[in-house]
């Protein structure tokens, strides 16, 4: 009941400053679990359309659709704005607490789920492709370096640090991006199988799904069929209060696949950090990453450097690049992720290794609102969202407590019936999470 009081907190606060908006209505949030009837649906479809108006009244998809898109964030005074909620969080919670349980502000959140932001990784879709594009192996490992340094910069969009939402069990996001030149035949063709079919088959497509609550666990995969390239990944969020600052240890793992070399390339993600919560919040990464592949010997070693107290830069970045055998590195990359990052060879060369400032960001496509199912991140959240943006924050809080009911009453459900909840789309490996039709497994279905 201490979150409820908080958000009551903040709504007092808030109506002081803002006249009162439309309410949402009450209407009831599409069921997320699976049905035990047997009629469960394991792969959504994506040719169906969802005839769904939104709880504000309005029909308009495209007009909704455009409140996912975050150019005009600038609410960096809200924080600021409500303080005393956050101090009356804070008094909540110790240094070194699990966060997990705990609900904060809606008024902090970022309009999208996690599921979207694990997309940005593919905000340069033509980075990750061309892995597959270098005829050396070494080549291809300075590649793959490349396109790890660069996804981080794109989900961190804007000047204040937000937090998006919490995927629900059995959440769905799909998208893709078109890649140029899309005018040949070859490139024309749509595929049929994969995370989105019906698109070209120059596409790099992309699907997450929320496969564990508890702890909460991220599966995503994205592949593009004209390069045989593919990467599977799975993320487990940890957070924890560190006094002015939250953490966030990702653990899991990623692999790209170049098919056409039978080359794996494992890779880990960096801690992230909420830093001056209480002021204008901003995010910086940290922790030492590592990217092998065991086929070929070539790893690379990846340093995110936190902030000193005194003095120092921000989101500073290293790397070395190893040859197989070799405990020199054959190159040294040092920058910032968000900026400019420079690589100097054993050769002598130095040269622009990536200007974050400068890759045009090619921007995801996302079926509209009225074609996605019901567990789809953006129709899941619609309500909280359309909230948000028009800054009614008692409407998206009252949104996103219905959401979170629903699905505690949907677990409660599940333990009184001794069902055990099914994944949509991947399934667990070991230790791992992996997507159940990926590209390597269908093309060799293909070749029988």
């Amino acid at each position: 009941m201490t979150n409820f009081k908080t958000a009551k907190m903040m709504n007092r606060e808030r109506k002081l400053k803002l006249s009162k908006r439309q309410q949402i209505s009450s209407g009831s949030v599409s069921a997320l679990t699976h049905s035990s009837s047997g009629n469960s649906l394991k792969r959504p479809d994506t040719t169906e359309s969802l005839n769904s108006s939104l709880s504000n009244g309005t029909s308009d998809a495209d007009l909704f659709d455009s409140y996912d898109d975050r150019d005009d964030e600038g609410e960096a005074g809200s924080v600021e704005e409500h303080k005393s909620v956050i101090m009356h969080l804070l008094s909540q919670v110790r240094l070194g607490m699990d966060l997990t349980k705990v609900v904060l502000p809606t008024f902090i959140l970022e309009r999208r789920s996690l599921l979207e932001m694990y997309a940005d990784f593919f905000a340069h879709p033509d980075l990750f492709v061309s892995i597959s594009d270098q005829k050396d192996a070494r080549d291809r490992m300075v590649q793959v370096v490349k396109w790890y340094l660069s996804a981080f910069h794109a989900g961190r969009k804007g000047s204040v640090a937000k937090k998006p939402y919490n995927p629900i069990l059995g959440e769905i996001f799909q998208c893709h991006w078109t890649l140029l030149p899309n005018d040949t035949e070859e490139n024309t063709e749509l595929v049929s199988e994969g995370p989105v079919p019906g698109v070209s088959k120059n596409s790099v497509t992309f699907v997450a799904e929320q496969v564990s609550h508890h702890p909460p666990i991220s599966a995503f995969y994205a592949e593009c069929i004209n390069k045989k390239i593919q990467f599977n990944a799975h993320i487990w969020t940890k957070s924890k209060f560190l006094g002015m600052s939250i953490g966030v240890h990702n653990i899991g793992q990623g692999c790209v696949s170049c098919l056409d070399y039978d080359e794996h390339y494992i890779l880990t993600f960096p801690n992230g950090y909420g830093r001056s919560i209480l002021t204008v919040p901003w995010v910086e990464l940290g922790g030492e990453c590592s990217i092998n592949c065991s086929k070929t010997g070539y790893s690379a070693n990846i340093v995110f450097h936190t902030k000193p107290f005194y003095g120092g830069k921000k989101h500073r970045v290293t790397a070395e690049i190893f040859s197989p055998n070799d405990k020199k590195s054959f190159c040294s990359v040092e920058g910032e992720w968000n900026g400019v990052m420079y690589a100097k060879y054993t050769t002598g060369e130095n040269a622009v290794f990536i200007d974050t400032k400068k890759l045009p960001i090619v921007k995801k496509k996302v079926r509209k609102l009225e074609d996605q199912n019901e567990f789809e991140s953006r129709c899941l959240w619609k309500d909280v969202t359309y909230n948000l943006k028009i800054r009614d924050i008692d409407a998206a809080t009252e949104a996103k407590h219905r959401l979170e009911e629903r699905q505690r009453a949907e677990a409660r459900e599940r333990k009184e019936k001794e069902i055990q909840w099914e994944t949509r789309l991947f399934h667990e490996d070991g230790e791992c999470w992996v997507y159940d039709e990926p590209l390597l497994k269908r093309l060799g279905a293909a070749k029988h």
